[in-house]
């Protein structure tokens, strides 16, 4: 933690350290929440708490700026929880460890909680930072945003006193957002039936891992592999040549993270096992020519095991395998409106399996409601055709751009100003809450920036130190320069 001390802006790294310091995967963040509330009491700042978790905490204006226009800074409290396979890390438990490389600041085979604990300290320091000019200020911490945006689902009208909302949930510095994609969770899940597995079979376990993964929103252009999708194919492909019987397969941990490892456990005959292993690096040596610019650590294991399970019945097993390889991922459609922007996607999050079902579960995003509605149809379809029921769920909207926007406008002209250059106003894919902000607070205007954020939902995860520093400049002098209440 001493290493984030020295960096600039004190500040904010310093309350990123305490944050690090307290477990707060989705889902866990109460000892997080319970931290901030007494630091902002301490500080005798006014702090107010609703119904679903989330924080708000009030500051006056500094003195001669107290006829400026209110506004609330915003950040989610709970950060994605994923580490690399070799690394021991209990998330409820076990504070993250960042420590800094050259220009960036990393955690130790995890992922950092850059996304969205950046934007929290910045937050913070805006309150706790009495260098820092601002109007009146309220800053809003919002609970359990990655995992289906509950805090924000939970906004109550009439709560927030500002007329200004600045989410600090974007993660490119040199970017400023003015709208976002929305999304929706879909189910698919098989009932299984099993039968008993032939005297004179071998029991495998195949693993896929080593991926880069990453965020499905923000990362999703860049077409990384998806170990769920990958594992898919193989069995698929070789199934009926092997007579391989398939007894269990899981990937991914987080519908919103492009899955890094997949596994399944099968049995073949006796007589098929030296084909399996070299099908296995036919398959490894294809894949690793096809992703040889995106994924250069990608192994695939193969090993022998035992199991108390039964295998799929073979209709069982080719629905669910024909379903997962035939099922799309990725991009779907580009936008026509905004140059180089995914209009529309999904990913293949997470594959489970216990002995009675397989759930497969996506999480779809669109810029437009209508392309959440045609992949939701799309996988209805494949659904029925493989004899499967399905559900969509937890439906969120997206940011409609607001080109006139005037908080956009003053933080593109200050940008500007800092550093001699033209911000480029953007709509980001990934979901970012002002969507549902915009429900109970329609008159709101919005915009989000951000640091550079490379990695976010993976153990990669890495925030660049100048680009932390630059949008400090950014936000402090976008706050001191709010307009009069007119």
């Amino acid at each position: 933690m001493s290493e984030l001390s020295q960096l600039s802006p004190q500040p904010l790294w310093n309350i990123f350290a305490q944050i690090c310091a307290i477990p707060h995967p989705s889902g866990h963040e109460e000892a997080l929440a319970s931290y901030i509330i007494q630091w902002a009491e301490s500080k005798k700042f006014s702090v107010e708490r609703d119904k679903v978790g989330n924080i708000l905490i009030r500051k006056p204006a500094t003195t001669g700026l107290e006829n400026l226009r209110p506004v609330v800074l915003q950040a989610h409290l709970d950060m994605v929880p994923q580490k690399n396979s070799d690394t021991q890390h209990d998330f409820t438990q076990d504070p993250i460890r960042p420590y800094v490389d050259n220009e960036w600041v990393k955690a130790q085979g995890t992922t950092l909680g850059a996304d969205n604990g950046i934007g929290m300290a910045s937050a913070l320091a805006v309150l706790d930072d009495e260098h820092v000019k601002h109007g009146p200020i309220e800053v809003l911490l919002t609970m359990t945003e990655e995992t289906g945006m509950v805090g924000a689902f939970g906004i109550q009208p009439n709560w927030l006193q500002a007329d200004i909302l600045i989410n600090t949930d974007s993660e490119e510095e040199g970017e400023i957002y003015m709208g976002c994609a929305g999304g929706v969770d879909f189910t698919t899940t098989f009932k299984l039936a099993r039968e008993a597995i032939p005297a004179d079979h071998i029991i495998f376990k195949i693993t896929l891992k080593g991926l880069t993964g990453g965020h499905s929103g923000g990362d999703i252009h860049l077409g990384l592999a998806n170990a769920n999708k990958l594992l898919a194919r193989f069995l698929a492909g070789h199934a009926s040549e092997l007579q391989l019987k398939l007894i269990h397969i899981q990937g991914g941990s987080l519908r919103n993270a492009i899955p890094r490892e997949s596994e399944a456990i099968f049995a073949v005959p006796i007589s098929a096992a030296a084909n399996l292993e070299t099908s296995k690096n036919h398959y490894l040596a294809m894949l690793r020519s096809e992703f040889a610019a995106l994924e250069k650590n990608l192994v695939i294991t193969l090993d022998e095991t035992t199991t108390e399970l039964f295998a799929l019945t073979a209709d069982c097993q080719s629905r669910l395998l024909h379903f997962l390889n035939a099922a799309p991922n990725g991009v779907i459609r580009m936008s026509d409106d905004i140059k180089e922007v995914v209009e529309t996607s999904l990913n293949i999050g997470v594959v489970n399996m216990d002995e009675k079902k397989a759930e497969i579960t996506f999480l779809i995003r669109s810029l437009i409601e209508t392309g959440k509605d045609y992949v939701v149809n799309m996988l209805t379809s494949l659904s029925m055709l493989a004899d499967a029921e399905c559900e969509h769920k937890g439906s969120y909207p997206g940011w409609k751009p607001d080109p006139k926007s005037p908080v956009m406008a003053l933080a593109s002209d200050i940008y500007q100003q800092l550093f001699g250059k033209t911000p480029k106003i953007m709509v980001i894919h990934a979901g970012l809450e002002c969507g549902l902000f915009k429900k109970p607070y329609p008159q709101m205007d919005m915009v989000s920036i951000g640091p550079t954020i490379y990695g976010a939902h993976s153990p990669d995860e890495r925030a660049n130190i100048k680009s932390v520093e630059k949008y400090w400049q950014l936000l402090t002098s976008v706050l001191k320069s709010i307009p009069e209440k007119g």
